[in-house]
């Protein structure tokens, strides 16, 4: 059947490949199984294929000696498009035949197939889509990037060829393709004594070669999990990276607010009360603490706990803990005074430690979840708010760590990461600023509140008032790119 006919396909299954064991590297532990921003890499890699609407089931294949872990993560997660967690083979193409056999119910014709790595754990929504439309006139489909590099061939360490790189991509996954075709392509490929391939394109490109394999393109954040480095880099992009935050409707808001409790520390004015007025407007009951108004000291574990306990007293639950309160003084480090320093240091960061023990036994009751707030300079500290800077940065790691710690209570932790915003804090700090250079309150308020109605955990989610790739972006002054203090 030519490739422009293909009979509507009626299922995709994703084959997300975890076999390996990480031994190659010198991991007692399964790469899969490592733990980044709160969760393992193949929970990450799941939960992308449980949001893809154009994927209907999900099956694991994962190293035999890990399936109970494997399992156990799915039962958690609550992903209830995984159907089954079946150990993988002795290498990647005997993994690919027992994916295929435990697909051999479904109609080769109309179901499409793609596989994945485990360990590729930032694959976008947008690939996966991209892959399921070729599909639809394509029976084979690969991923891949530009190669950014000249690739050399050598020989005894020898170049022999240096290819024209702008015919060169680097192969990523998933690996897509109508399931008869890849049947068929293995069927063949087994009967050759000398079949060995590293991916499964190659298997159709080497035994089905009429097939034309399209390729459809990938992405750099795409990576793959394969050496130490590697951990440490895809660690840095989930905290560097904006999560994909839903946005959700007014109806939304009261359908997930309704009943709730709601905690605002920071809550008489800017970020703070803004999340509280939008909670209150659909229905949920909110406690507003502030040093201003309630005279409640969010350093002090005391007044934190007293105001939990008044909250969880007045209507027998704690669903949602923000805390929006921080002090921002711009200064040489070696001319503050002491006193400033430890101020900064308690209200910026004891304080999210001392709610963060006072919450978790409410959180945990409900399942809810606690919002903090860090500020774009966490990720390089900055000349003369070298305080702020640095405790905005612990406030990032503390969120992902007791994402880890309590993802087994079922409490969630995520931390909003606003621009340059224009809060009470900000303008005392860095005085008037032109107008429409900063981000609303409101606008960071609204995206607070998706995140709290939202599964998210452990996550630092950006808020800005226009693309950072973009070509405006580009264009900001040194004075624009200033801290982004809410």
């Amino acid at each position: 059947m030519p490739d422009n006919a293909l009979p509507s396909a009626t299922r995709t299954v994703a084959i997300v490949l975890a076999g390996g064991s990480g031994q190659r590297i010198g991991l007692a532990t399964p790469k899969q199984l490592l733990k980044i921003a709160g969760k393992t890499i193949l929970e990450h890699t799941l939960h992308i294929f449980e949001q893809a609407t154009s994927v209907d089931e999900v099956i694991v294949m994962m190293n035999p000696g890990f399936v109970s872990d494997a399992e156990a993560i799915v039962r958690k997660a609550g992903l209830a498009k995984v159907s089954r967690v079946l150990p993988g083979g002795t290498s990647r193409n005997a993994t690919t035949q027992l994916a295929l056999d435990a697909l051999a119910h479904l109609p080769s014709e109309s179901t499409n197939v793609l596989f994945h790595d485990a360990v590729r754990p930032m694959l976008s929504q947008r690939i996966i889509d991209d892959c399921v439309t070729a599909l639809g006139t394509h029976r084979a489909v690969d991923v891949a990037i530009p190669s950014s590099d000249t690739i050399i061939e050598v020989d005894d360490d020898v170049i022999t060829d240096v290819p024209t790189r702008s015919r060169l991509r680097r192969g990523q996954t998933p690996q897509a393709f109508r399931l008869a075709t890849i049947k068929d392509a293995y069927v063949k490929a087994w009967n050759d004594p000398d079949f060995e391939a590293t991916d499964d394109c190659s298997v159709v490109l080497r035994y089905s070669p009429d097939v034309p394999i399209h390729v459809v393109a990938g992405e750099e954040q795409n990576m793959k999990v394969t050496q130490p480095v590697d951990i440490f880099i895809a660690d840095k992009l989930f905290q560097l990276g904006t999560a994909a935050t839903p946005e959700y409707t007014e109806h939304d808001y009261t359908e997930g607010l309704q009943g709730r409790t709601m905690v605002v520390f920071g809550g008489s004015y800017g970020i703070g009360a803004g999340i509280a007025d939008l909670a209150e407007k659909h229905g949920a009951r909110v406690f507003r603490y502030s040093r201003s108004a309630t005279r409640t000291n969010v350093a002090n574990p005391e007044d934190v706990a007293a105001a939990l306990e008044q909250a969880h007293s007045a209507t027998g639950r704690i669903d949602h803990v923000v805390n929006t309160a921080g002090v921002l003084k711009i200064s040489r480090l070696d001319r503050t005074d002491p006193a400033e320093i430890e101020e900064a240091v308690r209200v910026n960061y004891l304080a999210p430690v001392h709610i963060a023990r006072a919450a978790f036994p409410y959180l945990a009751q409900t399942g809810g979840q606690l919002l903090l707030y860090t500020s774009s300079s966490y990720t390089r500290g900055r000349a003369e708010y070298s305080l702020y800077s640095s405790t905005k940065a612990a406030t990032v790691n503390l969120t992902q760590a007791l994402a880890d710690e309590w993802s087994e209570d079922g409490v969630r932790i995520n931390c909003i990461n606003p621009e340059r915003t224009q809060t009470p804090m900000r303008s005392k700090a860095f005085g008037e600023e032109p107008a429409g250079s900063l981000l609303s309150a409101d606008k960071v308020a609204r995206t607070s509140v998706d995140v709290l109605l939202s599964d998210l955990t452990g996550h630092v989610i950006d808020v800005r008032r226009e693309d950072p790739a973009g070509p405006a972006a580009g264009a900001r002054s040194r004075e624009q790119e200033r801290e982004g203090a809410q």
